[in-house]
């Protein structure tokens, strides 16, 4: 086990060991507690990623270890504030929106990153697509946190949020980031790539349908709020997780075919 190895693990350990902190009462999981179940699921799931992530960046070419490395930093996030959210789920049966949003403005701006990082190991890629993706990501986090907080009415929160992520989805398939790919790109590369765009049309599509239900629709909050987190957490298998396996996959493609 070389050093870079024992010192992955010993920092995942202390992640593990510290979780404890963040639990200001004692307070135990209920057998029929859904919910609660899924954010620990999560949240595990979430942390074995992260440990999958970082030591699997020893074993691929350079180029391709920080798309590796913001892959473990996106599911490291995700699970620390995991470890809060579930804890405000079972304590007080309240939606975690502030911490879901603080988990969203830093881990999809990295996941927005991701495409031009895999571009960029297999050609020379334009400074601006990286800065059209994190100003559609920053519209559409910024106006639905705006939305769901009030400073905003809803349903203008809601329309600068979905122009954000149009935004993003028209870059990636039919902008600069989309040609690149379908010129360029190595086929395990090009693979990654759109399967990477569907989870960003299809996967991310339950957080506006989730907006919606739970602030245009005039369903009460309390009828609807069980049943978005568990969506919620049940997607960021997809959307985080999933995502990270899949430039994973191109990273090793890539780098054992040169070996």
């Amino acid at each position: 086990m070389n050093i870079v190895t024992k010192k992955i693990i010993l920092f995942l350990s202390v992640l593990m060991t510290s979780t404890s902190a963040w639990s200001s009462t004692s307070v135990v999981l209920k057998s029929d507690d859904f919910v609660g179940i899924t954010f620990w699921l999560i949240s595990m799931a979430l942390v074995a990623a992260t440990a999958f992530f970082f030591l699997e960046t020893q074993r691929v070419e350079g180029k391709w270890k920080t798309s590796l490395v913001v892959s473990g930093l996106v599911t490291m996030v995700a699970a620390v504030h995991y470890f809060y959210m579930r804890e405000v789920w079972i304590q007080t049966g309240d939606t975690p929106t502030v911490y879901r949003y603080i988990d969203w403005l830093i881990t999809v701006p990295l996941l927005m990153v991701e495409f031009y990082l895999i571009l960029a190991a297999i050609t020379k890629v334009p400074n601006g697509v990286f800065w059209r993706l994190m100003v559609g990501t920053l519209v559409m986090l910024v106006s639905g946190y705006l939305g769901e907080v009030g400073v905003l009415g809803h349903g203008i929160g809601f329309f600068f949020g979905m122009v954000g992520w149009f935004y993003i989805i028209y870059e990636i398939f039919y902008g600069e980031a989309g040609k690149i790919s379908a010129a360029e790109a190595p086929e395990s590369v090009k693979k990654a790539y759109n399967l990477m765009r569907l989870i960003v049309t299809i996967g991310w599509s339950v957080y506006p349908i989730g907006y919606f239900v739970g602030y245009l629709a005039g369903i009460p909050a309390e009828s609807s709020m069980a049943g978005l987190n568990v969506v919620y957490n049940l997607a960021d298998v997809v959307n985080k997780i999933a995502f990270g396996v899949i430039i994973w996959t191109a990273a090793s493609a890539e780098s054992f075919k040169t070996k």
